[in-house]
């Protein structure tokens, strides 16, 4: 299962450059994480300062 991205995020970009397969992309609220190519790692999560992804 995907890790997802709540509204909690205050779309600051410090989880993109953590994803090795460049899931995560601005949405139109707050960035997105993309379930088909997301490999579960949980590397942005690591780097979300508010807590804000989940699996």
């Amino acid at each position: 299962m995907a890790y997802t991205i709540s509204d909690d995020c205050i779309s600051c970009a410090a989880c993109t450059d953590s994803c090795p397969t460049g899931s995560i992309s601005e949405g139109a609220n707050h960035y997105e994480i993309d379930p088909n190519t997301c490999i579960d790692c949980g590397a942005c999560a690591d780097t979300c300062p508010t807590g804000a992804i989940s699996a």
